[in-house]
């Protein structure tokens, strides 16, 4: 009986982390699509204050664009991998998940992007933007 209950909390435990890491896999895709639709001012006034922070809209906008414009449209976009972490690098201690995605660009067929979020009030939000 206590193996049987064991086993029942793990599994519910389980089921709980991939259904927090599905929403923050969603809350990322959406995000994507704002920047996808190069509404960039939307995209960062959807992030994190942390990423706020980091740069204002207009030096976000321009960075963004810099590297997305020249690749055309979004074509595709898979998620590689995603983790749970509770520190990133030169960030406050939080709940992140972190994921990069195999994405295809009307001009580049062969693109990573890793976004990272981070829950605040459960609800996550994008902290973090990298494109290669």
């Amino acid at each position: 009986m206590k193996k049987l209950i064991l086993i029942l909390m793990i599994t519910l435990f389980s089921a709980a982390c991939f259904a927090s890491e599905q929403r923050a896999i969603e809350t990322a895709k959406a995000w994507l699509d704002i920047v996808d639709s190069g509404n960039y001012e939307e995209s960062w006034s959807q992030a994190a204050p942390f990423f706020q922070s980091q740069l204002t809209s207009d030096q976000w906008v321009q960075a963004v664009d810099s590297v997305r414009s020249p690749l055309g449209d979004a074509l595709s976009r898979e998620v590689k991998n995603a983790a749970e972490h509770s520190t990133l690098p030169n960030a406050p201690d939080g709940e992140y998940v972190v994921m990069t995605l195999d994405s295809s660009f009307e001009n580049s067929e062969s693109v990573v992007e890793a976004v990272a979020v981070i829950k605040l009030s459960g609800e996550w939000q994008v902290v973090g933007y990298f494109i290669n």
